[in-house]
């Protein structure tokens, strides 16, 4: 080859290099951070550092929702409802990061006062400074257009609308209708109306309602999960420790990984299945960059 040639061929390898090619806008894999160890509370930061940390969603002056499961009349170690040492960290790490407010609710499925304090997380929160813990109110739904595939509007809770960063902080464990319930199933802790209604078509249902209430970030507490009768459980024999917490800003990425945990596929839960088709995130944990701590 002449030498000519041969500069001319090395001038364009080097043009459409990785970097070169990354700086072009080609796609980069999605990270999900999995932190392992008995310290909840250190595993819950090391998860959210190993996405960036919490200053790469919450910016100074935020008002932040940070949304858990405390959907259930249950203990901790009935593993029904998100660890409130985990809820406590996020919460921590969003002041930390500048919020101006934190706000924590969900729509109980149970009595809401007994769901706020036997799940510990009303009292994991209390005395912390700018953080409002308060139960749903009605009349603060709105009715949303979604254009979706199963719902065409629905009413969501105007805070969760409204918030400068939403935070969906699930815990993982079995569901009899949906196989799992985590991130992507979590968000029904701010719809209102007859949820019943959604059994029939769950899975496009909650696939169109986080196409538009997007999880800037999602931090499935697996510190505890339940493998059986869920999503309410009761029986700790059904609860296994995993001590693990799991963070990413794909919800879909979250989940596939979560699900893993469980012995299970991705692409054995429906929901998540029906929200990588929509695009909200990536299924393939093959496409996944996974950092382990």
């Amino acid at each position: 080859m002449e030498r000519r040639s041969f500069i001319r061929l090395m001038a364009i390898a080097a043009f459409f290099s990785p970097r070169m090619v990354s700086k072009l806008g080609a796609k980069e894999l999605p990270v999900v951070g999995v932190a392992t160890g008995v310290d909840h509370s250190k595993i819950t930061r090391d998860a959210i550092a190993a996405v960036g940390g919490m200053k790469r969603f919450v910016k100074p002056g935020d008002v932040v929702v940070v949304k858990p499961n405390m959907g259930w009349d249950r203990t901790p170690e009935q593993g029904a409802n998100t660890n409130p040492l985990v809820v406590k960290t996020v919460v921590e790490e969003a002041l930390k990061a500048g919020a101006r407010k934190v706000k924590v609710f969900d729509r109980s499925c149970n009595d809401p006062r007994r769901c706020y304090v036997n799940s510990g997380i009303q009292a994991a929160l209390k005395g912390l400074n700018n953080v409002e813990v308060h139960f749903i109110e009605n009349e603060r739904f709105k009715k949303v257009t979604l254009n979706g595939e199963a719902l065409k509007e629905w009413e969501l809770y105007g805070e969760a609308l409204s918030a400068n960063v939403f935070i969906n902080v699930p815990v993982a464990k079995h569901h009899r209708l949906t196989g799992l319930t985590l991130g992507l199933k979590n968000i029904m802790g701010v719809m209102g109306g007859d949820r019943g209604k959604l059994h029939k078509q769950i899975e496009p249902a909650l696939a169109d309602v986080n196409a538009v209430l997007r999880s800037h970030l999602t931090v499935i507490d697996a510190t505890r999960i339940l493998t059986d009768h869920g999503p309410q459980g009761g029986d700790p024999a059904d609860v296994k420790i995993m001590n693990t917490v799991i963070a990413s800003a794909d919800i879909v990425a979250a989940d596939a990984y979560a699900t893993t945990l469980f012995g299970m596929k991705p692409t054995d839960i429906g929901v998540t299945v029906a929200a990588a088709k929509r695009g909200l995130g990536e299924i393939d944990l093959k496409k996944v960059r996974i950092m382990k701590v």
